[in-house]
């Protein structure tokens, strides 16, 4: 597992967004729910939490699908950390198909390095291997999933797949995206925007 300084896919940065810039439509702190009809298995009744959306494209990591070959000790000793310190119990989740050999953390926005990415008031990204140390020695932040490569989206490609129905975007919810069980996450999410699955048909949209 590689996890270095954070980089994001089609030129997303962690600079400002320019003051002329429209962001209304603009995803960064969203759920994306993945609608019945989804076309990509990879992506089938998955739940996305969109870390980056801007003109230049889309980063996000989904956030109810476990990787159930590697545990969170079997990767701190494969980085050579000691996880003596730690009894929490941290699951390893498929962030996404795209470099899946690369780590990223998704954690509350109490811990903050100068790699991390503060996404809003609440949640923050980083992908260093100092915030294992720190998860290890139990001075980590105190939400946090683990998950292994990520989902990415060329720019306007988000959007269209919004548009043909793919994805149900809706806010991010905390306890949603750290709080409960990841098999449960999809229907959970379905079930607090008042959505029966079975019953959505060709509108695309928002929530």
């Amino acid at each position: 597992m590689i996890l270095a300084r954070l980089r994001y896919p089609y030129g997303i940065c962690m600079t400002e967004t320019p003051e002329d810039e429209d962001t209304s439509t603009y995803l960064t702190g969203s759920l994306l729910i993945a609608m019945p009809q989804m076309r990509d298995d990879r992506f089938t009744r998955s739940v996305v939490y969109v870390c980056a959306h801007t003109s230049d494209g889309a980063m996000g990591l989904i956030i109810n699908k476990t990787v159930e070959s590697v545990s969170f000790p079997e990767l701190l000793d494969q980085l050579n950390i000691d996880s003596g310190a730690t009894n929490r119990e941290i699951r390893v989740h498929f962030g996404g198909p795209v470099e899946t050999g690369r780590g990223f953390v998704l954690h509350s926005a109490d811990y903050v390095q100068d790699a991390t990415l503060v996404i809003d008031d609440s949640v923050a990204l980083t992908a260093t291997v100092d915030i294992l140390k720190s998860i290890a020695d139990g001075d980590g932040p105190n939400k946090s999933i683990l998950a292994l490569g990520y989902a990415g989206w060329a720019p306007g490609q988000l959007d269209q797949e919004i548009q043909a129905n793919g994805w149900l975007s809706v806010p991010a919810d905390n306890d949603l995206v750290f709080g409960i069980d990841p098999d449960t996450k999809w229907e959970k999410a379905m079930g607090k925007i008042g959505i029966d699955f079975n019953m959505l048909s060709g509108d695309a949209g928002h929530a």
